[in-house]
């Protein structure tokens, strides 16, 4: 699907910079974009770090630096997330919650070398590939697509457009490309943000039981390459997680969070929203990550620290009991003191 720049400043009643002639294929977020799409600068603020090569159109708030508009169109907006949505919408839109018919929908694209119990369900524009196998009780929503060899267990439910790539296996129960947990206040009410994404799994990827994987706000909510995830592990909207990743059990992690390659998580770490963990960060159990790390470290506690820092704080909490113990003999001994000397007598205070 194409459509001309200029088309896009008229849908959304945006001012154009640049050359009104320019056909755009698609609309993701920065981290998502690829050549001849548009993306979004939300904030003006963040003009400067723009890097004008990654699209070719923008959609912002603010008109960018002069000579930008060669490289990179502008459409400039009041509200770039209400613009942008209508154009990510063009592009991808939204599918009616309508109810599927039981079975294999006419619509769906099979191949005849897949398996598929008659208690599944596949909805329009579905698509199949060779030697998948569907357990009893699947959901694949509309224009959703499974690449070769692929195995869902009972009770997965893929939301549309979901996307996985060959030989990736999801557990019992597991649901990916719920609504993303996103609202703002309007009026004093929760009014839910863009839910225009999808969720990407890429090759060899392996989700336990009763695992949820939300889908972006206008892009990819994505797992890498030969990531393995335990049993019940949420991954909010907008996460990107890196190659061969190690996820435990219980593990949360908030939205628009991204993780490098080879990180573990052990069981129940807790991710604020947007931490970035390097490269072959680990992650013991229970901590909870307030902060971005660089990798290559071990991060423990709740807020996490470095694993020499807790490891000393640990300590330390060990012995609060002896320490308060400590404390309740000296202040017997400092009301001992005084009443010896008189009340009125000052204690020296300490050099």
């Amino acid at each position: 699907m194409t459509i001309s720049i200029s088309d896009l400043a008229a849908m959304v009643g945006g001012k154009l910079i640049g050359d009104p002639s320019r056909m755009i294929t698609g609309a993701n977020p920065p981290a998502e974009c690829q050549t001849g799409q548009i993306t979004l600068l939300d904030e003006a603020k963040r003009a400067g770090e723009f890097d004008p090569g990654c699209a070719a159109a923008v959609v912002t708030p603010v008109a960018l630096a002069d000579g930008m508009e060669a490289e990179c169109v502008q459409i400039v907006v009041e509200d770039p997330h209400e613009a942008f949505g209508r154009i990510v919408a063009h592009f991808r839109p939204p599918l009616p919650a309508t109810v599927p018919q039981a079975g294999i929908d006419p619509d769906a694209q099979v191949d005849p070398t897949a398996e598929i119990h008659p208690t599944a369900t596949v909805a329009a524009g579905a698509f199949i590939g060779a030697r998948v196998r569907i357990m009893p009780g699947v959901v694949v929503g509309q224009c959703c697509t499974i690449d070769e060899d692929c195995v869902l267990h009972a009770g997965v439910v893929l939301y549309s457009y979901t996307r996985l790539e060959p030989r990736v296996v999801l557990h019992a129960g597991s649901v990916l490309g719920a609504h993303g947990f996103g609202y703002r206040q309007e009026n004093g009410r929760h009014v839910p943000t863009a839910q225009l994404g999808y969720v990407h799994i890429e090759r060899d990827v392996e989700l336990g039981a009763c695992v949820t994987v939300d889908r972006g706000t206008y892009g990819a909510t994505r797992i890498c390459e030969g990531t393995k995830v335990d049993n019940q592990v949420m991954i909010g909207h907008n996460c990107r997680i890196g190659r061969h990743n190690l996820i435990c059990s219980q593990v949360g992690i908030a939205g628009s969070c991204h993780t490098g390659d080879y990180v573990v998580l052990a069981g129940q770490v807790g991710l604020k929203d947007h931490i970035k963990l390097g490269d072959q960060t680990i992650v013991g159990a229970q901590a909870g990550v307030m902060e971005d790390s660089q990798g290559h470290e071990v991060l423990l506690g709740s807020p996490a620290t470095g694993q020499r820092e807790q490891m000393q704080i640990m300590a330390t909490e060990r012995k609060l009991p002896e320490m308060r113990r400590e404390l309740k003999s000296l202040r017997k001994e400092l009301q001992s003191l005084r009443q010896i000397v008189g009340d009125d007598v000052p204690v020296r205070k300490a050099a």
